[in-house]
């Protein structure tokens, strides 16, 4: 079933569905962390519905954003959303995997690189009978490694990638992150509570930069 939702902020809204994998307050977080200048190119990886690319028009200056994901039917959706909001001259949906999106940017030709990507390892946990909704929250199509190795083609030297995961995989992150030459600069979690351990992580870093970290205050919100 489609509905439509108001996003609150400059009149945009998104249409969602729910054989499909929806938003959640991890995608609105990573919206509010990222930090993009009017000249800069963006990319979302694994772009889902388009609701990154959708709220960073409304929360950067960034003049071109394009959303990749490779579900066709995620990717359908996406387009349509950004047409609702009359965001085709800012936005530009891609349907590709990540692994040929050497196919699509050149290297070192992308300011900004965001991603909310599937969380869950291969074989791990409980896998949605929905195929779609499996994709988007296993590592199915893609994983940690790919997500990271196609940030670091396309990224500027200096460029930034900014990314939320699950705090419990920060070792593999930092692993995964320095393999591609790129290093984490600002860093937020994200908990439920004050005594209860952080569930997600947000994360910046930046390609070609020394050893240096940041820590934000920790977001308290349900997750």
């Amino acid at each position: 079933m489609i509905r439509t939702e108001d996003l609150g902020i400059n009149n945009l809204k998104i249409m969602q569905d729910s054989n499909l994998f929806c938003f959640g307050t991890d995608s609105v977080a990573l919206s509010d962390f990222v930090r993009a200048r009017q000249s800069d190119t963006v990319v979302d990886l694994c772009t889902g519905n388009g609701i990154i690319p959708i709220l960073l028009s409304a929360k950067t200056k960034a003049k071109k954003i394009f959303g990749v994901e490779i579900q066709k039917c995620s990717l359908d959706l996406a387009m349509e959303n950004v047409k609702i909001n009359s965001l085709d001259e800012r936005i530009t949906m891609i349907h590709a995997d990540i692994a040929d999106i050497s196919n699509h940017f050149s290297a070192g030709s992308v300011d900004v690189v965001t991603c909310n990507p599937p969380y869950m390892s291969a074989n791990s946990g409980f896998e949605n009978p929905n195929e779609s909704l499996a994709i988007a929250r296993h590592e199915i199509c893609t994983n940690l490694s790919g997500v990271i190795d196609a940030t670091g083609k396309i990224l500027k030297f200096g460029g930034h990638f900014f990314m939320v995961h699950r705090a419990d995989r920060l070792c593999d992150i930092i692993w995964e992150l320095r393999s591609a030459k790129m290093e984490m600069k600002r860093i937020r979690f994200i908990s439920p509570a004050p005594e209860k351990e952080p569930k997600l992580v947000l994360i910046e870093a930046m390609k070609g930069a020394m050893p240096s970290l940041k820590f934000e205050p920790t977001l308290y919100v349900n997750v």
